[in-house]
């Protein structure tokens, strides 16, 4: 019985769905940063081009939000986001937050400290090593995901 279930499920996300169908059913990102910063738009069109509905906004301070979601200051970036109760920190590939949003683990939420190159929104020549962590609901932190060097 598992594996019909399983089955269906994988027809069904192989199958088309009108863009308006999906819009509507799509998770939305609360996203909060500074005003003009390039590399947050970067990543706030790969969550679109993802699939994600976002909403931002420019603040003066996004650490006020960092301290609000209970992600600690030593993982801060330039952008802090929300999405479906979870905080997300900085740069986080979109493959991983919906990794997150289907394990639903009892966790704060993601975080890529500062800014590495390679990661979503800072594309360029060089793409560097980093982690995504997940901010476990303490403030620990363990690796959600190892992105290498290339």
């Amino acid at each position: 019985m598992q594996r019909r279930t399983l089955l269906q499920a994988l027809l069904l996300t192989a199958l088309p769905v009108p863009a308006l169908t999906r819009a509507a059913t799509a998770p939305q990102v609360d996203v909060y940063k500074s005003a003009g910063c390039g590399c947050c738009e970067g990543w706030i069109e790969h969550l679109q081009t993802s699939g994600f509905t976002v909403k931002a906004q420019d603040v003066g301070d996004t650490g006020a939000y960092r301290k609000k979601f209970g992600i600690p200051e030593a993982l801060g970036s330039c952008h802090t986001a929300l999405v479906q109760g979870y905080a997300l920190e900085g740069h986080v590939p979109a493959a991983d937050i919906k990794r997150l949003l289907a394990e639903k683990p009892k966790a704060r939420g993601l975080a890529v400290p500062s800014m590495p190159m390679g990661s979503p929104g800072m594309e360029g020549p060089r793409k560097d090593p980093y982690d995504v962590f997940l901010v476990k609901a303490d403030g620990s932190t363990s690796v959600y995901r190892h992105y290498p060097q290339s």
